[in-house]
């Protein structure tokens, strides 16, 4: 009743967590303000329309295109003449009898089709005139007192946030200016068609997604024109459902790793699931653009708290702007660890987080205001997003788990991120840091390696986020390979080829100096020792070689001698040598496996000459009876 845009919204939000408020009736009450705020005059929002839109009157009338007349199968409401015999609004034929068909917090929705004709062309060109005419299109009118509303909300908002900031910590003014922001954003609909665009620009290609076009010469401040999308609204049951989800994370990973144009309202109302079984997005308000290393540091801060890595979860800690004063992390790291534990329903697995519950053990954090610990403004958008993303999952799937569906996806955006164009400097560094002990681009971190390649194969299949599913060892292994090399020959992967060379060539070296030793002992003293045999053993980098060489075996072969594992064993080398024939007598995949191979072939070669580099500068130091360099047994 009070008509207020921010109590709306929260109630949308909670709308979609039916697990924090744990009554399904409350549930679904709230669930109503999805698309049934109340609707006002239908009057009113022509008049808005006629208004708007005003600028169309005198092309129109200068062509002489003025609406026919009108058939009298029926008396016509007061609504449906002014509709007809108005020269703007009768560039519409609406359905419903000129009544909305949806109502929200900032507007309401009309259905409609533009109709073909003299007086559209004259109004938008007879270009757009021939891709519009005859289409159906949802026609967005804004509020009236919207942006009424909307000032006495943020004012009251502000003025809160300035009075709770003096008795608990966190930046409670900059989260109320950026929730302010999106607010005001919403408020124009010129800004959202362009948000439209460019997000269908990005996803509307993708296979599973739908995106209509805005059409900009028909949008203006208060009233947006769009295409029109059959679906239903969520929860969506069964395998559809999850399906739906599993697109809705890929697309939502997608918009932080790569384009930064980020969602921050995916509510069931502003998601559809169309009779193609696609998810349709088809409201573009409340959009943000986050920065590139807020992006990036956000990932190192999941992957530090996924694997453990304290020293990785406080760098970006720091980075981000949670923490300004480094002489606390002793109280702060103890805190988070319990905080995440909390959030997980007492298993600490960053796997495991509820992100409503994440988000509000981060404000009693804030609350408790010991620690000078603030919540990112860009952050509030996100942690928003990924609550409401995270209630239609669980509606669709109460074991669904958010940050293990999304991991996949974020492993594989961040290793297979070119897309044609440059490695961000954010991701690259992160890369390294990840990647290379110590973020040195020395040495590889192969166990993180494995296991990213291993999770990120996983975004290929359909992987379910509320299992913990087994891998089939031969195909997993083999697909591990295959991201390897691919990775590799990346550009974002390009800085792991020095340290793959060096890795390589101290392996191979010590497994010969392995191999001459025993030579040696067995001739008992029959075969000199010639210069540069008999080096130092890396033992790590042979351990580190051996992980290698056993995913390799097991993409070959299976372990065992029963008839099934002897079948299987011929099915994968089989697999394998179909695979390349297929690869011998296809010119095409000849082509595509072209840069793979002469990657392959350089690394040896480089692998081959810095072997004979150590082995020659040590016969040198030998002959020359120099102390040896770099021994590491």
């Amino acid at each position: 009743r009070s008509g207020s845009v921010a109590l709306i919204k929260s109630g949308q939000a909670l709308s979609l967590r039916p697990d924090l408020i744990r009554n399904k009736i409350w549930a679904e009450e709230l669930g109503k303000l999805v698309d049934a705020v109340g609707a006002f005059s239908d009057m009113d929002a022509m008049i808005i329309m006629k208004k708007q839109l005003s600028d169309l009157l005198p092309r129109i009338k200068a062509a002489k295109a003025v609406p026919g007349p009108t058939s009298r199968r029926k008396e016509l409401s007061k609504l449906e003449r002014m509709a007809q015999n108005d020269p703007v609004l009768s560039l519409f034929e609406f359905y419903n009898e000129n009544r909305a068909v949806a109502s929200a917090s900032i507007g309401q929705v009309y259905k409609a089709r533009i109709k073909r004709g003299a007086q559209l062309e004259a109004a938008i060109g007879k270009e757009e005139a021939a891709r519009w005419g005859g289409k159906i299109v949802a026609i967005k009118v804004q509020r009236p007192d919207a942006e009424a509303r909307a000032s006495l909300d943020m004012y009251l908002i502000r003025r809160t946030a300035l009075w709770l900031s003096k008795f608990r910590g966190g930046d409670l003014p900059a989260i109320a200016d950026q929730f302010g922001m999106q607010l005001f954003g919403e408020l124009d609909y010129i800004r959202e068609a362009n948000n439209c665009d460019r997000f269908k620009d990005f996803y509307g290609h993708w296979e599973g997604v739908e995106v209509p076009t805005a059409i900009t010469s028909l949008t203006r401040s208060k009233v947006m024109v769009m295409e029109w999308v059959d679906g239903m609204k969520g929860p969506w049951p069964g395998e559809d459902g999850i399906e739906m989800v599993r697109i809705g994370l890929k697309c939502s990973v997608d918009q932080l790793m790569h384009t930064g144009l980020f969602h921050a309202d995916p509510h069931r109302g502003n998601l559809l699931q169309t009779p193609e079984s696609k998810l349709a997005f088809i409201d573009f308000g409340m959009m943000a653009d986050v920065d590139e290393d807020d992006r990036y540091g956000l990932i190192g801060l999941v992957i530090g708290l996924q694997n453990k890595d304290l020293k990785l979860v406080t760098e970006n800690l720091l980075s981000l702007g949670f923490l300004s004063d480094t002489t606390q992390l002793d109280l702060l790291v103890p805190r988070l660890r319990q905080a995440l534990i909390n959030a997980s329903g007492g298993t600490g697995k960053a796997s495991d987080v509820n992100f409503a519950k994440l988000q509000s053990e981060l404000d009693e954090i804030s609350r408790e205001n010991v620690l000078k610990f603030s919540t990112p403004p860009f952050f509030t958008v996100i942690i928003r997003s990924l609550v409401l993303l995270e209630g239609m999952a669980l509606s669709v799937d109460p074991n669904f788990r958010l940050v293990r569906g999304a991991y996949p996806y974020v492993l594989a955006q961040l290793l297979y991120s070119d897309r044609g164009g440059n490695v961000p400097v954010a991701l690259q560094k992160l890369l390294v840091r990840l990647l290379t002990v110590d973020g040195e681009e020395k040495e590889i971190e192969w166990d993180r390696l494995n296991e990213f390649l291993r999770l990120a194969k996983k975004a290929s299949s359909q992987y379910d986020p509320s299992k913990d599913d087994a891998d089939d060892k031969v195909s997993s292994s083999r697909q591990t390979i295959e991201l390897f090399f691919k990775f590799l020959t990346s550009r974002a992967g390009v800085f792991l080829k020095k340290p793959i060379v060096h890795e390589l060539a101290e392996a191979i070296d010590g497994m010969a100096s392995i191999g001459e030793a025993n030579l040696l002992r067995m001739s008992r003293g029959l075969l000199p020792q010639l210069p540069g045999m008999g080096g130092p053993v890396n033992e790590k980098r042979l351990d580190e070689m051996r992980v290698v060489i056993d995913t390799v075996q097991s993409a070959l072969f299976v372990d065992g001698n029963s008839p099934e594992q002897n079948q299987q064993r011929r099915e994968a080398i089989g697999e394998l040598l179909k695979e390349l024939l297929l690869l011998l007598n296809d010119e095409r995949r000849r082509e595509e496996a072209a840069p793979l191979l002469a990657e392959v072939q350089e690394v040896f070669q480089m692998v081959a000459v810095e072997v004979l580099e150590i082995r020659g500068s040590r016969a040198v130091r030998s002959m020359l009876q120099l102390s040896p360099v770099g021994v590491n047994r």
